[in-house]
């Protein structure tokens, strides 16, 4: 176990940042899934745009919306990639990090974003829900983790 620093610490942060992408893709995908099956009503980013950037989505054109909402939660992606691309290679590389990196994220979100910006998700009891995206958090997790580990081989 190496604790001093990882060399290459900024393109190791890029190339998160760009699979953080990735993993934020193949969350769309389940959220799709769950919200055909009736497990979701509104994703995350989607109640962001819609109730606490209301007037900044009213600047994009209507037919445009669903496109910046989805185009936003990849760009939040790219952030939780790099921000994970942070942590020491030896953490990074337990099997346990991504999926619980994937969860503090949702977490942040439930616990400190969704009521900071008032939300009305952070009111309302979705046991149902919640577990959706936790599960798709614990994918976004899996998905960086095991895309940045193919760096390493």
């Amino acid at each position: 176990m190496r604790l001093h620093r990882e060399p290459g610490k900024p393109m190791v942060m890029l190339q998160a940042g760009g699979w953080g992408v990735v993993a934020a893709m193949a969350m769309s995908g389940m959220r799709a899934l769950t919200t055909q099956l009736g497990l979701v009503g509104q994703t995350p980013p989607e109640a962001m745009a819609k109730q606490s950037a209301s007037g900044l989505l009213r600047q994009v054109p209507p037919g445009m919306r669903a496109a910046v909402i989805e185009v936003s939660h990849w760009g939040f992606g790219a952030v939780g990639g790099s921000l994970f691309g942070v942590l020491p290679q030896w953490l990074r590389r337990h099997r346990w990090t991504g999926p619980v990196y994937g969860l503090m994220v949702w977490l942040g979100f439930e616990l400190g974003l969704a009521p900071i910006l008032g939300l009305s998700q952070a009111k309302a009891t979705r046991p149902v829900e919640r577990a959706a995206f936790a599960a798709d958090h614990v994918l976004f997790g899996l998905v960086l983790a095991k895309g940045l580990e193919r760096r390493n081989t």
